[in-house]
């Protein structure tokens, strides 16, 4: 695998298969945080059951959990492209560190514009169960006694799970399915297809092992903790980021901020600016920062992306706009011409910034801030403009 400067064309890649043969192409939004064995059944079953091509919508330097990744994307991006993905393309900074449906919207309207077929998912239920939960979920009854319970006080968790009832709740409540729900929507809006593939071996999240599968979150903890991870990536990570290495730029910027700043940063509302600058002011670590931020409204995950979004600079009126360029980190060396069907293919960044308009090279100024920031946390030297686009 090699680094290849090409220059910023909106038709790249040469087709694999014959001439005259039907094709399907299958999107997936991803994080690849490690890329794991798990990750590989996924792409796998894909291409065996499903479609011809894979391309890969992945969230670059930090992911939707509010952390930043394990290692920095063009290693996420290689390990994908040898194992079944036949092009990576970045979800932008800024709706990576987005709530569940910005994140589906913005990666499924990627996919969308890159000619896919189908949008390709993992699901810890059967995608009937999901549309049962997503048709009960959408209900004007469901929705409105929701806003009525979030009226009387309830958090919105536990007013979802109250208006749905238990056995919906449960479905909802999963990760995956919370995702799965999203992209689903996203879909109808974009005319893919949706399609659910069970998680095989382990949850989401879980610290247990089944063979040489196990969770993003436990393979993250053997790497960080300098123990073997061989039997379940085919990754070898040697740049480890943690966002302890970056704590003292979080605790400098939370501790500057004015509230006027911190109001406009995506997500916050409600007077959380103040609560945030105050606590600040009285702790000097994150973890004690989260931890006495966090209320029921704003449990962890929301608030570290919140935290994220507000050193990075990412204010909601970026989330609000829709993704405006597509950003190539890597594919397949025996692809055709493709196409995107409106929106700019970046390629070679120093020509295709230029091409940029104001509001797009803001959102892409983001993911610039978000490498220096990897390579801070993984002691590295990546350059966004210097960087050429991984080639298999």
């Amino acid at each position: 695998m090699t680094y290849t400067m090409i220059v910023h064309f909106n038709c790249i890649f040469k087709h694999f298969l014959k001439v005259g043969e039907n094709m399907s192409r299958a999107g997936v939004i991803c994080e690849f945080n490690p890329f794991h064995n798990g990750h590989k059944f996924l792409l796998e079953k894909i291409k065996s059951n499903y479609a011809d091509e894979i391309v890969c919508i992945m969230s670059g330097n930090f992911v939707q959990r509010g952390d930043i990744a394990i290692t920095d994307k063009y290693t996420r991006t290689k390990a994908a492209l040898a194992n079944g993905a036949d092009m990576v393309v970045e979800l932008p900074t800024v709706y990576a560190l987005s709530s569940a449906q910005r994140f589906a919207e913005n990666g499924v309207r990627i996919a969308s514009e890159l000619h896919c077929d189908i949008m390709c998912f993992g699901s810890e239920d059967p995608i009937e169960k999901i549309y049962n939960a997503l048709e009960i979920l959408d209900s004007d009854n469901v929705q409105q006694k929701i806003a009525q319970l979030m009226r009387d006080g309830d958090y919105y968790p536990r007013a979802l799970s109250n208006a749905v009832g238990k056995e919906y709740a449960k479905i909802i409540g999963k990760p995956n399915n919370i995702l799965a729900i999203e992209y689903i929507r996203a879909c109808r809006r974009y005319s893919l297809t949706p399609v659910a593939i069970p998680r095989n071996g382990v949850e989401h999240d879980s610290e247990m092992i089944s063979g040489d599968i196990a969770s993003a979150t436990m393979i993250r903890q053997l790497i960080r903790n300098g123990r073997d991870y061989a039997q379940f990536t085919t990754m070898h990570v040697t740049h480890v980021a943690s966002i302890e290495r970056i704590e003292a730029v979080f605790l400098y910027h939370l501790k500057t901020f004015k509230s006027e700043e911190l109001k406009r940063i995506a997500d916050i509302n409600e007077g959380l600016e103040n609560r945030i600058i105050e606590i600040s002011k009285r702790y000097n670590s994150l973890i004690e920062i989260l931890e006495h931020t966090k209320t029921k409204r704003y449990i962890m995950s929301r608030l570290r992306r919140i935290l994220c979004c507000a050193v990075l600079g990412i204010t909601e009126q970026m989330q609000h706009n829709s993704v405006s360029y597509i950003r190539v980190l890597g594919f397949d060396d025996n692809k055709h011409i493709i196409q995107s069907r409106s929106l700019p293919l970046i390629v070679d960044v120093r020509r295709g910034y230029d091409l940029l308009d104001d509001s797009a090279k803001e959102i892409f100024d983001i993911d610039i801030k978000a490498t220096e920031l990897m390579n801070i946390a993984s002691d590295q030297q990546n350059n966004e403009f210097s960087q050429g686009i991984l080639k298999l």
